[in-house]
């Protein structure tokens, strides 16, 4: 019995001494835990500020590839979510840069948004920072890359819209010089001469107009225009054209407030598109132009009786060098930049221009652009209607465009 209690009361001693060992133990680690300075991931002396200061996305990453920082910019981006870089092509660029301390410039597109709906072109440049960290700076070239692929695109489509007249002109002129004998072929090659040197001249003009267009800020640059004599004046010179084909061109409505923009570019944008109501509509027909106001929005619409448009091709007609029937843009002397000019003017006037075409019914341009604010238009009478009011018009009108197709459609 001695014993058994001897037993129990060791037992009991040996687990008290137990429980007091583990708490000295923990108490001791404690203790040296707290003797112990652990230093957060620091920047090299000044590098935040001269981060802060280049106006780019970056990221700093760790030996292990973690986010130490990164700028709201790199997370805009898409770059980086939470503490980790989102994309494997950037990882593998800082392991390059890791491994043989090169510095490292590239371009590349990346997957943007949370599934890669969309895709972000960046100029990338990924640099040693120190002993332990990878810089990773990021330039957005998105739209630098956009406006380049447009402009070589153009370039290729121009010169190739320049072969055709230009290689037509060589070869009539070596045909004359060879038919030197032959009046009537001569007198045949000379007036097809004339027409390729017409067509050249066309499309010069519009490429020309096209660049001047795309060069001239209107937000900066532009004046309170009255609508009214633009149309007027752009209907007036449409003049030859239509009278040539007896075509009426019905003007009904008014706009009562001006617009802020440039009067010769929409000119020219409106001319383009009464031309090419005229152009692409029967003989005997009417092209109508209405003018309407509501809601501080000038409306403008131009309806012909032509030919249509199907809806394929519809969704392009807009782009540049785009002919919805080629061979009858040859014979119509369309260059395929008449409606891109419009885009662009209408665009560039913070408006928009849209399209409804039926085939065999004919089709009607809307273009609507931003009203200025009352008492804001120059030379308005005490009554508030608009000086040089002309109301609606009625004439046998087109266009003094003698050379054929400038500002067509096609």
């Amino acid at each position: 019995m001695d014993s058994l209690l001897i037993a129990i009361v060791s037992g009991l001693v040996g687990l008290l001494l137990g429980v007091a060992g583990m708490h000295a133990f923990r108490v001791s680690e404690l203790q040296r835990a707290a003797g112990i300075d652990v230093d957060e991931p620091t920047m090299p002396a000044g590098a935040t500020e001269v981060l802060a200061s280049l106006g780019l996305a970056y990221i700093v990453v760790d030996t292990v590839d973690g986010v130490v920082r990164a700028n709201p910019a790199a997370y805009a981006f898409g770059l980086v979510r939470g503490h980790t870089v989102v994309h494997q092509e950037l990882l593998a660029l800082t392991a390059r840069v890791r491994a043989d301390g090169v510095i490292i410039d590239q371009d590349r597109e990346l997957p943007r948004g949370l599934q890669g709906e969309s895709s972000i072109v960046v100029h990338l440049r990924v640099a040693p920072l120190g002993d332990e960290y990878i810089l990773v700076l990021a330039e957005d070239r998105t739209e630098f890359s956009r406006t380049e692929a447009v402009r070589n695109d153009f370039v290729a489509n121009v010169s190739h819209e320049l072969k055709t007249p230009v290689g037509a002109i060589s070869l009539l002129t070596e045909t004359i010089e060879d038919a030197a004998d032959d009046e009537v072929a001569i007198r045949r090659f000379a007036q097809r001469l004339q027409l390729e040197s017409v067509r050249l001249a066309a499309l010069v003009q519009d490429i020309i107009e096209l660049s001047r267009v795309q060069g001239k800020n209107v937000v900066h640059a532009g004046l309170p225009v009255d609508l009214d004599e633009v149309i007027s004046e752009a209907v007036d010179r449409s003049r030859l054209p239509a009278e040539a084909k007896d075509i009426t061109i019905r003007v009904g409505g008014s706009l009562p407030r001006w617009v802020h923009g440039d009067h010769d570019q929409l000119t020219m944008a409106f001319r383009n598109l009464i031309d090419n109501a005229v152009r692409y509509s029967p003989e005997g027909t009417r092209v109508g132009v209405g003018l309407s106001s509501r809601d501080g929005i000038a409306q403008v619409t131009i309806t012909d009786q032509g030919i249509g448009i199907s809806p394929e091709d519809q969704e392009r007609i807009f782009e540049r060098f785009y002919r919805v029937d080629a061979a009858r843009s040859r014979q119509t002397g369309g260059t395929g930049l008449g409606l891109s000019i419009v885009k662009h003017v209408i665009t560039n006037h913070g408006g928009e221009v849209s399209l409804w075409s039926q085939q065999g019914k004919g089709s009607t341009f809307t273009v609507r652009i931003p009203e200025l604010e009352e008492g804001q238009e120059p030379g308005e009478p005490e009554d508030g209607a608009p000086a040089d009011d002309v109301g609606p018009r009625s004439d046998h009108v087109q266009s003094d465009r003698a050379r054929a197709g400038e500002g067509g459609t096609e």
